[in-house]
């Protein structure tokens, strides 16, 4: 039943929803993050001078996010079931988020508030205020309400036994080690985290997150530097299967029903997540005085983890793909596998020992940040302090269970979770637009009067 219903879902509605709610974000905002590159790059890499959480910490937080299972087990899994064309679909799908992640990042950000000295905010906050000022506040708590249910959910499933499950397969297809000694260790780490607090869970991220991106992304060149001839190869593969759907029925129906399309879209959606309104949590609690440059942040972190990450792991898997077909029903072994491939010996083993250990980093990251999803729902749908504890528990709990179970069942029920996300959330990204590009708008302006009269903008100086 969940899979015909993700069949239709993401099959046909979300591919169109997403891409035609891209395009009219960047109609209306006028492509500016084609054409405003420079000032980007230069808020990017600025040096932050303000004392409070940093735009780069909140970036961490939301990249623990959508880095490990997005970029290894679902780039793995969109090949296995969809093809090399789902590797493209992918692609289009991150060029249609970048702006759905920007919208979402700019209005966590504007209709965040202050609770206990720090900042919250997110998704339900803004649709139950942003509907509310629009003359809808009934409908608007009632939305607000079903969307926190939904990423409570998804947090137990994306954020969490598909995690436990791809981190236990690793270590123990890898180094041997029990997947249920794997889950207990996970477990209890993670509880212990999430009691000292979201101050120290971001640490953590900080820390994490640059380390895991630069070893991984430096593995996977060195990988294709090794095989150089099969870059190419790969790359046609990706889009030669793009365009033929062989499990389409005909038509235009038959084509977005496709396994390339299908798949493409909704790994690449597991990866960054864009329109899922999950990560406004993370850059809601930066100490940023704009919207709009939070939102570079936004842009930013969808084009690491799938234009980037995602990528290199699609070529090295496409380029050892004939020694590694046989594990399409384990994708993560598939995946270290196809990294192992071109060496032997000794190399071998500290190449997939490296692997798993990455996976350990990435999926340890992962549970921790959508742990604070987790409560960061909790506290919306109530202020008492035992139901915190209760999903502490629960999430304890749920990181054994996936551990030691099979996942194809947990990858629907997310599949499904996220999907439903997506049709509360991106219209209401499209309905709010106008406070995106008023933003947007305010932000640009200034540039231009301080370029046309010499003044200087703190914007972006």
């Amino acid at each position: 039943m969940i899979e015909k219903i993700n069949e239709v879902l993401s099959g046909l509605l979300l591919p169109i929803l997403l891409l035609s709610a891209g395009l009219f974000l960047a109609v209306r905002l006028r492509f500016f993050h084609l054409f405003q590159l420079s000032t980007i790059i230069r808020v990017l890499t600025r040096k932050n001078k303000r004392s409070g959480v940093s735009p780069f910490r909140s970036l961490t937080l939301a990249l623990a996010g959508t880095l490990g299972v997005g970029n290894i087990v679902g780039v793995a899994s969109a090949i296995a079931l969809g093809g090399a064309g789902a590797v493209f679909w992918m692609w289009l799908s991150a060029l249609a988020a970048m702006l759905l992640k920007y919208a979402e990042v700019v209005l966590g950000v504007r209709y965040r508030r202050r609770v206990g000295g720090a900042w919250r905010g997110g998704a339900p906050y803004y649709i139950k205020e942003g509907l509310s000022r629009r003359g809808a506040p009934r409908v608007g708590i009632v939305l607000a309400g079903f969307f926190a249910i939904l990423r409570l959910l998804d947090s137990f499933t994306t954020g969490c036994s598909i995690q436990s499950a791809a981190v236990a397969s690793a270590l123990g297809g890898v180094m041997g080690i029990p997947k249920a000694i794997s889950g207990i260790l996970l477990a209890v780490v993670c509880a212990f985290l999430l009691e000292k607090g979201m101050g120290t869970v971001m640490r953590v991220t900080e820390i994490l997150v640059p380390l895991m991106c630069a070893g991984f992304l430096f593995l996977s060149v060195f990988c294709m530097a090794i095989r150089p001839q099969g870059i190419l190869p790969a790359l046609g593969l990706i889009f030669k299967d793009a365009f033929a759907p062989a499990s389409a029925a005909s038509g235009i129906g038959g084509f977005f029903l496709s396994r390339a399309v299908r798949f493409g879209t909704m790994r690449g959606l597991l990866s960054n997540e864009a329109g899922c309104g999950t990560s406004p949590f993370a850059h809601a609690a930066a100490d940023t005085a704009s919207p709009t440059e939070q939102g570079f942040w936004g842009i930013f972190e969808v084009f690491v983890d799938t234009l980037l990450l995602c990528t290199v792991t699609a070529i090295v898997i496409l380029m050892n793909f004939e020694a590694v077909g046989g594990y399409a029903a384990e994708p993560m072994m598939m995946a270290i596998r196809a990294y192992s491939a071109p060496f032997g010996g000794a190399w071998k083993q500290a190449v997939e020992d490296f692997l798993g250990t990455s996976v350990l980093c990435f999926g340890f990251a992962t549970l921790l940040c959508w742990a604070q999803y987790g409560l960061a729902s909790v506290d919306f749908l109530t202020a008492k302090v035992a139901y915190r504890r209760l999903y502490v528990g629960a999430f304890a709990v749920a990181v054994l269970w996936g551990a030691v179970t099979a996942q194809d069942f947990v990858f629907e029920v997310a599949d499904l979770v996220i999907g439903l996300m997506i049709l509360l959330h991106v219209p209401i990204l499209c309905l709010f637009s106008g406070e995106v590009l008023g933003e947007t708008e305010k932000y640009f302006g200034w540039r231009k009067l301080s370029l046309t009269k010499g003044k200087k903008c703190d914007k972006i100086k």
